[in-house]
């Protein structure tokens, strides 16, 4: 980063990121691309919904223009998510055109879900503005795995991700399971797709000491941090857990960082098991109490259903949790393993029972879970932090010129 601030290689480009599902700087991986293209001497303004606090409609914050905007709700089914992306689409084209009058673009980065946000880029195209997909997840199988099933809206999730990729000059994938996407269901040339890891930035993570409220004053604790969806398992996690408190009589906390449209759902579940004692749900939280969950877990865990979604998706959370050197259990899926390596244990899939017996045997083992933890911290210092992915986000920004001058 520090070349990046003294070479300026992105000196007099005028960058606008929209992101539809999280608001800014909430979204790390976002905000980290917004920080490392204003070093490298971009103008950067940014659409983002609103949050939870985040609800000023313009603020700059390290030299980033963040307009927000709001939405309709927090959509669980395929007419509410058609009522949110209308009302998304609407407002980034207001603020599109509102960025472009008062500080002008040359390059539009669309943040995916959904794969609805060419259409905005669409019409500056003709004007000759690039446009950038940076590839979060992919769409059809998201569907699938929220809705168990094949239809009219998973076609058109098929349909407008074609569009999305063949209207990008270059394509940002988060993984190399994403890249072979690009290129065989996307038809993008290999050498317009870059392979951005969502890494963390190990210069403003705060490991704190001890939060010994988080234990719930129980001998172990066990952290989640993530989206409460359909298709992240907590369901699952919560069976987990009932197995360790109850049929194996442990004393385990589990504390649980995130909000989501299955939240309260999971609340509810979890006290009906008997577990609400037992279990934390901290909501959407600040990253100071975040951070100091992750410090104080002796196990975090991933309980993502085994799908092909989940198979070829980089979770965050799994390169945050080797961030903080801690021990990881997860279910067995492809980009899970290539992260965590030997950081972590890998259950059979979609089994709470075989999870359950890897959490225990981590916590039984303190000496074997500090190895694990900091084999995983290393492999993110060494090959998986933030710091490793600013010079492909600055060739992914690179060849967009090269191809518009070609």
């Amino acid at each position: 980063m520090d070349l990046v601030r003294r070479d300026r290689p992105l000196a007099g480009r005028r960058v606008l990121i929209i992101v539809e599902n999280l608001p800014l700087p909430f979204d790390r991986r976002v905000w980290h691309e917004c920080r490392t293209l204003y070093a490298a001497g971009a103008e950067v303004a940014v659409i983002c919904p609103t949050g939870k606090g985040y609800d000023a409609r313009y603020e700059e914050i390290d030299g980033i223009h963040i307009y927000r905007h709001s939405l309709p709700l927090d959509a669980s089914g395929a007419a509410g998510y058609l009522l949110e992306y209308g009302a998304a689409l609407f407002h980034e084209m207001r603020l599109a055109l509102k960025i472009a009058r008062r500080h002008g673009f040359d390059t539009i980065q669309a943040c995916n879900p959904p794969d609805l946000i060419f259409l905005v880029a669409l019409p500056f195209k003709l004007f000759g503005k690039r446009f950038i997909f940076d590839h979060h997840d992919i769409n059809p199988e998201l569907y699938e795995a929220k809705f168990g099933r094949r239809g009219f809206f998973w076609r058109l999730m098929v349909l407008f991700e074609k569009w999305t990729f063949r209207s990008a000059d270059v394509v940002i994938s988060t993984n190399e399971s994403y890249r072979a996407i690009a290129m065989d269901r996307g038809g993008v040339a290999p050498e317009n797709v870059f392979v951005v890891r969502s890494g963390p930035d190990l210069n403003r993570l705060d490991v704190t000491g001890a939060g010994p409220q988080w234990h719930n004053g129980r001998a172990h604790m066990v952290g989640y941090v993530g989206v409460m969806g359909a298709q992240e398992g907590i369901d699952l996690l919560l069976e987990a857990a009932q197995i360790i408190v109850q049929d194996r009589d442990r004393d385990v906390q589990l504390v649980l960082v995130g909000g989501g449209p299955a939240l309260d759902g999971l609340k509810t579940q979890a006290a009906r098991m008997g577990l609400q004692d037992y279990v934390t749900f901290t909501g959407r939280a600040p990253d100071a109490e975040l951070f100091e969950v992750l410090s104080c877990a002796d196990v975090c865990v991933n309980p993502d259903r085994v799908n092909p979604m989940n198979d070829k998706s980089t979770m965050n959370k799994i390169l945050e949790y080797m961030a903080f050197s801690k021990p990881i259990v997860q279910f067995d899926v492809t980009e899970g393993r290539f992260s965590a390596g030997d950081a972590s244990l890998y259950a059979a899939p979609n089994d709470p029972a075989d999870m359950a017996d890897k959490i225990l045997e981590l916590l039984d083992d303190p000496a074997r879970a500090a190895e694990m933890g900091a084999f995983g911290r290393n492999r993110v210092e060494s090959e998986l932090s933030w710091d490793h992915q600013v010079d492909t986000l600055i060739a992914a920004y690179t060849r967009v010129v090269d191809k518009s001058r070609a």
